[in-house]
């Protein structure tokens, strides 16, 4: 079996990789860092020019029709040039989710998507905050078991902290009475999960770029950086901390793709393959950041120097759709039945 990816998803990607080369520089990430968005609309934007917004929509809502094996690449290119905002939250997870459990309220929402007219936001109970709820204008909440199509203007917003100030997570306070419901029961379940799926899926993605970027950034700056009379990089140790990361992200990398064409075919164990990749690209992303930062010393974490806006990002991404812990549980909960034994005194309980 082939699982190379095609020739088109290779030219998509890096035609998205040189527009966000253009567009998406360290210096236009900083001039809009402290706009009430963080320059999330103006990139979207930029971004729907080009197609993105409505990569995974269908082709009758103005969308390119394309599914998550297409996406996760694009995902990963947008982690590598830290575009601000939650995007894929937006237009590959909540656009999907609502077209599979309203379509006629698809119908009116998508096609504003697919052209970056409208943003729709998306709340889960993973994530205390909703992330880009301040410039949506729908919102998708659960409530006991039923998912509710909510306008923005009938909600409050407080907004929250992030260590990444390109995201802007809020919570968001609503009543199930202004929202219209749209899904519940075991449909609701279903699709519940495969939003989740899809979402861990966009951020481990995300770190993926993210990491190859801070690696990408710290070997460069090992050549230039000098001591003792010699750039940093000739040095056996510097050597070793670069390549520890390296092997991470590569053992990485493979185990997300394989999660993206696990959503696509609906493979029994696809949400298990998902948590894999979530946690196999956070392990990547926070080892690189921790040895990056080193590589660079203290002055890496300083607002002058880039590589900061890659550490904030992939610590926001770690959390963000269930934690390590939380997708560990979860694997470990396929695995092992109620009552294992894990040892003296030890069993699991799923």
């Amino acid at each position: 079996m082939d699982f190379r990816f095609t020739e088109d998803q290779l030219i998509f990607r890096d035609a998205v990789r040189d527009f966000l080369d253009g567009e998406c520089t360290p210096a236009a990430i900083r001039g809009l860092i402290d706009s009430p968005d963080g320059g999330a609309v103006k990139f979207r934007t930029a971004l729907a020019e080009l197609g993105l917004t409505g990569l995974p929509l269908a082709e009758e809502h103005g969308g390119l029709g394309m599914n998550e094996l297409d996406a996760v690449l694009a995902a990963e290119e947008c982690g590598r040039a830290a575009v601000p905002g939650a995007l894929f939250d937006s237009m590959a997870v909540a656009g999907p989710l609502l077209a599979e459990a309203a379509p006629e309220l698809a119908a009116e929402w998508l096609p504003k998507v697919a052209t970056g007219e409208a943003t729709i936001a998306l709340g889960h109970a993973l994530n205390p905050f909703v992330l880009d709820a301040g410039i949506a204008d729908l919102l998708l909440m659960a409530r006991d078991g039923a998912l509710y199509a909510v306008p923005r203007s009938t909600v409050t917003l407080t907004e929250a902290p992030s260590v990444d100030p390109s995201r802007r997570p809020a919570k968001v306070q609503w009543s199930s009475s202004a929202g219209q419901k749209i899904l519940d029961g075991e449909r609701f379940e279903a699709l519940w999960t495969l939003a989740l799926d899809r979402a861990a899926l966009y951020a481990a993605a995300d770190m993926l770029g993210a990491t190859q970027r801070m690696l990408d950034m710290s070997v460069e700056y090992t050549k230039n950086r000098e001591q003792f009379g010699r750039p940093i990089g000739s040095f056996q140790a510097v050597k070793h901390l670069l390549a520890d990361v390296q092997v991470k992200l590569t053992f990485a990398r493979p185990v997300v793709y394989y999660a993206a064409y696990a959503l696509v075919n609906g493979l029994p164990q696809r949400s298990i393959r998902v948590s894999h990749a979530k946690v196999a690209a956070a392990d990547a992303a926070t080892l690189g950041a921790r040895r990056t930062l080193q590589v660079h010393g203290a002055m890496g974490y300083t607002w002058e120097y880039d590589l900061q806006i890659w550490m904030k990002r992939v610590w926001a991404d770690a959390g963000c759709w269930g934690t390590s812990a939380w997708h560990r549980a979860r694997i470990a909960g396929a695995i092992l039945a109620p009552g294992t034994d894990l040892g003296p005194g030890r069993t699991w309980a799923a």
